[in-house]
């Protein structure tokens, strides 16, 4: 391994190459990123460096975002397989049938979607800033996806009145995260606060200490007092938090809380993506221009 990460060391520097990666990626793909973040850091972070190539390890609608944001420079992604399953429930035609039932309506979409999805958005989100953006609309109407769970946790900030598209989009590996899941953890760990993520089901967030994004429960979890943590999202993050935080203790709330995609980018794949510069994130002008624009209203709002 530490002759593949020397390589993979010498090729960005060669290329003026960077990576980027999710905080649910592996841990020795967290550890050779220059950062790691959550989706509104990383597409702050793409549109801050003055690399040549991001190598983009997550899953296809981050870079495409990455893409979308940096019209110049040349997005990589190591795994062209990286799938999002929640993108894949809200396609174009799904979108435009709902913006049809509610001309009135805006459109605020997660940036768990689609480039294609994105271009028809009004404005984009993120679960660290869903209930700012909601807010922030002219409408009193919001069509709002593709993430049921999400929209729940908006709908609470707000008396507008939110539509999911589809009715019931969920990430899966938030969505299998049962109350019983907490019941125990709460029974195993009694002095530890429990922080859940918004994609999670309306139940557990009920539940919980805290409902937070990520990089909200990165920023939590440094910044209080208390010394140990059940955490509510995908495991991959617990090695920041181990990282970040090393004298507290931290639990999954569910160990299967697995997502395959996000496990796909491999150090292996980061140097082929490295030597070979592909593959890469391509769109065309035309979803460029009309995704960008709601990224762009997104990033002027938060």
């Amino acid at each position: 391994m530490e002759l593949r990460i020397e390589r993979i060391e010498r090729l960005k520097r060669k290329k003026n190459a960077i990576v980027l990666a999710h905080n649910y990626q592996r841990p020795e793909v967290q550890d050779i990123a220059e950062f790691v973040g959550d989706s509104l850091e990383l597409a702050r972070r793409a549109m801050d460096t003055s690399a040549d190539i991001i190598i983009f390890c997550g899953v296809d609608f981050m870079a495409e975002t990455a893409a979308l944001l940096n019209p110049h420079k040349r997005v990589i992604i190591p795994d062209i397989c990286a799938i999002c399953p929640m993108a894949q429930q809200l396609p174009r035609e799904v979108l435009l049938a709902a913006k049809r039932a509610y001309p009135d309506a805006e459109v605020v979409l997660y940036v768990n979607t689609l480039a294609e999805s994105k271009a028809l958005a009004d404005c984009i989100c993120t679960s660290a800033n869903a209930r700012e953006i909601v807010r922030a609309m002219d409408a009193s109407t919001i069509l709002f996806g593709p993430d049921h769970n999400l929209a729940y946790y908006a709908q609470k900030a707000t008396s507008k009145k939110i539509i999911p598209v589809p009715e019931h989009g969920n990430c899966p590996t938030h969505h299998q995260i049962a109350l019983e899941d907490l019941i125990k953890a709460k029974d195993a760990h009694p002095s530890a606060k429990i922080i859940v993520h918004p994609e999670c089901i309306p139940e557990v967030q009920d539940r919980a200490d805290y409902i937070a994004s990520t990089s909200g429960m990165v920023k939590i979890c440094t910044d209080v007092e208390d010394e140990e943590f059940v955490i509510g999202t995908e495991v991959g993050l617990l090695h920041r938090l181990e990282k970040e935080a090393p004298g507290k203790k931290f639990y999954p709330l569910s160990t299967t809380a697995v997502c395959p995609q996000m496990k796909m980018p491999t150090l292996e794949k980061i140097e082929a993506a490295l030597e070979q510069e592909k593959p890469e994130v391509v769109l065309t002008p035309e979803i460029m221009e009309q995704a960008r624009k709601p990224i762009e209203r997104m990033l002027a709002l938060s």
